[in-house]
């Protein structure tokens, strides 16, 4: 009994060194706070890059003699593909800090925001690119019968269309993301994996800052798939009607 008594005793007297004096969780509250905001623009900026990407590359694909603009476009689509999708995340991060954006007027957060953003918008781009081709081709042509260009109706019926079907796998990109953003630390960013790198090496306590970044990232994973969950399940209720 002393032994566990002495264990609760030692555990307590940790989770106050590390949260408690001298309020040392505001590592924490501040870090997740970026981890958000870095997370939220990133998605934006993914969704319309993706999407721009995965337009390009459909409209180059089904025009018989596209332009040499479309053609040089689908070229520098691949390319960006290819390599965001080939190399792994910290390293893109580390080479738009270090290498790309030198300035030292441009904050460390912006950077992460375009650089998690350009990532996730290679990943967005497959998964429009799918959800466009999954539209029935008839929709194009019904849209083209009733005198719509082909741009208006791939902005009016198909995308619509796409969208709704990918909404849950776009969805499941900004969970993969704001889970990603734990290595943004690397350029100086107190995100909330650096905050409770900061705790520990205050307190020189590993386990107990380490156990509550995991906690909280668990915490916000499984109510964001409980709300994926939630918007699949009224996805599949409106295609039923």
């Amino acid at each position: 009994m002393d032994a566990i008594a002495n264990f609760f005793s030692s555990v307590q007297d940790q989770f106050y060194r590390c949260f408690i004096e001298e309020d040392r969780y505001m590592y924490l509250v501040e870090g997740l706070g970026n981890t958000v905001l870095i997370t939220l623009v990133a998605v934006i900026i993914g969704v319309a890059l993706g999407s721009l990407t995965a337009l390009v590359r459909i409209t180059c694909a089904e025009r018989q003699k596209p332009s040499w603009i479309l053609r040089l476009l689908n070229a520098v689509c691949g390319l960006y593909l290819a390599v965001i999708r080939g190399t792994p995340m910290v390293v893109q991060l580390m080479i738009m800090y270090f290498v790309i954006i030198t300035a030292r007027g441009v904050p460390p957060l912006v950077v992460a925001m375009l650089s998690f953003g350009i990532n996730s918008g290679a990943y967005v781009a497959e998964v429009v690119r799918s959800g466009i081709q999954s539209v029935d081709r008839g929709q194009m042509e019904a849209g083209r019968s009733l005198g719509l260009s082909s741009r208006t109706t791939m902005v009016r019926i198909i995308l619509p269309q796409a969208f709704k079907n990918v909404a849950p796998a776009i969805f499941n990109e900004f969970i993969v993301l704001l889970k990603e953003t734990s290595v943004a630390g690397y350029v100086g960013i107190q995100d909330l994996t650096k905050g409770g790198d900061i705790i520990r090496s205050i307190t020189y306590v590993a386990y107990m800052p380490l156990l509550m970044v995991a906690l909280v990232y668990l915490v916000m994973v499984v109510g964001l798939t409980a709300i994926l969950r939630k918007l699949e399940r009224r996805l599949a209720r409106s295609d039923k009607r």
